[in-house]
Order: structure tokens, then sequence, then C-alpha cells
């Protein structure tokens, strides 16, 4: 099955503010209308990037204001047709709430989401900060500068799923998905640095060294570890060329394109992105539980 992608139109990005390091609201200012033109070039590249690779997109609109609803990754988690919609820890953030529990209302009216839930208690910012393994059937949960530590527990009762925490290290890389991208063969892509020693220590405890592929310095600051992989196909910011062969050995296409108005904000192609499609395999392993028990 295709995967289906939420992206929100770009028409309301700016940078208007700075609410982590690499976000440049003086350097958007001094040219705003040419930055707009090149975001809406980079999105649409995105979005064609996407449906090349097989990958259903369906838009939302953003809203006046709220420049960072471009990157709805961090909107909600979804799983098996749930979406636990984000709870935003900045000021400048906490307004999308609203907005994206409208949208996804609407997507549970379309059919594409079952039940809407809001997090409540705890800070959580969606998929940035869980991020799920369809080779591991787990979510690797961040916290630290934005996601608050219980969100590991509150995420794993919502939707019944395993969680494995990882605690982040620097204001840098604020969110799981700027430095950590699990890929569809099992591989993980992860900035070391990002993570802290004991959450380095969890990953290796269930990651297998040949399955770890270390991202340097120049990868992270190309913000290309915040990439959307989809089969053998990963689309992300234009990586060097060290990371681009590495990836092309293991059998992977890389589709590198210029996001260079999001990373302006801090933002790549994974958070320009969520899918609404992650299923953890439990409705199966329940049908074949139940036909064993009944044979």
């Amino acid at each position: 099955m295709s995967a289906t992608i939420l992206m929100t139109d770009p028409a309301r990005y700016e940078v208007a503010y700075a609410i982590n390091p690499w976000m440049r609201p003086a350097d958007w200012s001094a040219s705003p209308a040419a930055h707009a033109h090149a975001a809406r070039s980079a999105w649409s590249r995105l979005k064609a990037a996407l449906e090349a690779a097989g990958a259903r997109v369906v838009v939302m609109e953003g809203e006046a204001g709220l420049p960072d609803m471009v990157f709805p990754a961090n909107a909600a988690v979804v799983l098996d047709g749930k979406a636990l919609i984000a709870r935003f820890r900045h000021p400048e953030r906490a307004p999308e709430a609203l907005p994206f529990a409208r949208a996804f209302e609407r997507l549970q009216k379309d059919g594409l989401i079952g039940d809407v839930a809001r997090t409540e208690g705890v800070f959580q910012e969606g998929a940035g900060d869980a991020i799920w393994d369809r080779s591991r059937r787990l979510f690797w949960v961040g916290s630290g500068p934005r996601s608050s530590p219980a969100s590991a527990q509150l995420i794993g009762e919502h939707f019944g799923a395993p969680t494995v925490s990882l605690a982040l290290a620097t204001e840098r890389f604020y969110h799981l998905d700027t430095c950590f991208c699990p890929l569809a063969g099992g591989e993980v892509l992860y900035y070391p640095p990002a993570l802290t020693k004991a959450a380095r220590g969890r990953f290796f405890d269930l990651v297998p060294a040949s399955e770890r592929i270390e991202a340097s310095d120049e990868d992270a600051d190309a913000f290309s570890v915040n990439a959307v992989s989809l089969g053998r196909t990963i689309i992300m910011a234009r990586p060097p060329r060290r990371l681009a062969d590495q990836l092309a050995e293991r059998g992977y296409e890389v589709v590198g394109l210029d996001l260079s108005p999001f990373i302006l904000s801090g933002g790549g192609a994974f958070c320009m992105t969520l899918r609404l499609d992650h299923t953890s395999g439990a409705e199966a392993r329940a049908v074949r539980a139940h036909a064993l028990e009944t044979a």
C-alpha cells in the first residue's frame, strides 16, 4: 500500500521569530518576497518527489500568523488511524494545536483518520519527537528541548505500542527527527552527538552496528538526516556526496532537494510531512491469534 502524507500549503510560511538555533528571521526579512518564492518552489519540488516515489499527498491550508504550520510533522502522532494532536512548548507554536485539530477532524470525515485526541498534561510535539520504526514496530520518542520525558509513556499507552525514550543532548537538534531517521530496510541514519550517552546506549542495545549509519557534522548541518524514507527511496535536503554514496551502496535511491528556505527555519523534508498511514500490525496479530484460538 502506498504512503499517504500530509503537507501544509506554504503560502503563509515565513521566518518571523527564533525558537531554535537555526532560525534567522533577520535573513528572511532582508528579502521576504524572494524567500517566499523560493519556499513555494522548494515545497512543490518536495511534493513532486513524494508523488514520484508513489505517495499520495494530502494538502491542508496554513493560517496567517502561524508560519510553522508548514511543518506538519509536529502536528500529531498518527498510528493505526489514530491521531494524537500535539501540545507545543513554545507560545509561538502553541496556537497551532487548534487549527491542526480542525484539519484532522476534516481528515476524519474524509476517512483518512479514525480517532482524533488531544495531548494533555505534557508537552509532546508530534512525529518530530515520536518516530515510528516500521521494521521494529516501535516508537523512538525524543525528549528534552521540546517534548517532555513523560510523553513516551503517554504515547505508549495511547497507541498500545512499545516506545523507546531517547533524550536529546542539545538545543540545536531540538526534535528527534533532526538527527534520527529509521530507513525502510531496517537501518537507522543518526547523528551521534545529538543524543545523550544514555540514549545512545539504549539505541545500541536495539540496533546492531551493521544497521547503524552515522551522519557526520556536515550531514547534520545540511539537514539531510531529516529525511523521508519511502521504500528504497530516501528524500532529503541535498546531502553531501559521502552520505549519498553511502546510502546508494546500501541500495537506496537518494533524492536530494534544495530545501534551504525551510532550513532557514530549522526544518527539512521530514518536518514538512506527516505520514497518515503507519500501522502497527496489531490488528493483523489479533486476527492471527483469534484464528489459532479457534482452530
